[in-house]
């Protein structure tokens, strides 16, 4: 059996790591970190609102010889679900039929979301273990996204053992073509008022000269 991690940022600071960092140099701070702000393993209000508002992640599993493999996943926003204080999941879609992940997962748990916000600049590690699902209607139907496109197959469940807010420098700024458009509708409609009011002015009588 694996033992866990004796605090969550364990779960990525191995002992390679650490000694690579006191190597480096930056060991003595990241100990600081650990003891004044640890990482959690439990998701917050603030990490279930950034959840809920991504319509993009990235899953990475690894096979049993520590292959690692990064499969994206896409849908509405609100599509990867908050299930419980250390539990996501979303419906698993019918796609190329590689099942690359579903292999994977057969015989290695272990398993990392990356969430990044392009156009805030932010991003969040999850590290944890998933599941597949099979033959689970109520739970698929659950993780179903409102409005989102694909037959739903099955459902995987990641459950989080350390999560972390990565740091901000060198995220490229992208915004959603879809908050693009909306906003251009936004100056658009301003415009037409404006241009309304602008001619109603222009409509009005005008003061005699005294």
């Amino acid at each position: 059996m694996v033992q866990g991690p004796d605090t969550p940022s364990d779960v990525a600071f191995s002992p390679a790591v650490k000694a690579i960092q006191a190597t480096k140099g930056s060991r003595e701070a990241y100990a600081r970190m650990e003891a004044q702000r640890p990482w959690l393993d439990r998701i917050t209000p603030d990490l279930a609102q950034f959840i809920g508002e991504q319509t993009s992640v990235f899953l990475g599993t690894a096979n049993a010889a520590g292959q690692p493999y990064i499969q994206h996943r896409g849908g509405p926003a609100g599509f990867l679900k908050v299930l419980g204080d250390r539990q996501l999941g979303f419906a698993d879609l019918a796609g190329n039929r590689q099942y690359i992940t579903l292999g994977n997962l057969s015989e290695n748990p272990q398993a990392f979301l990356f969430l990044i916000d392009y156009e805030r600049a932010r991003r969040v590690k999850l590290w944890g273990t998933a599941r597949v699902v099979e033959d689970a209607p109520d739970l698929v139907a659950r993780l179903r996204a409102e409005g989102g496109k694909g037959r739903p197959e099955r459902a995987i469940v990641f459950s989080i053992t350390a999560w972390d807010v990565n740091c901000r420098q060198h995220i490229p700024q992208r915004i959603d073509a879809a908050h693009v458009a909306a906003m251009l509708a936004e100056r658009d409609a301003r415009i037409a008022r404006l241009e309304a009011e602008l001619q109603g002015y222009r409509g009005r009588p005008t003061a005699p000269d005294l």
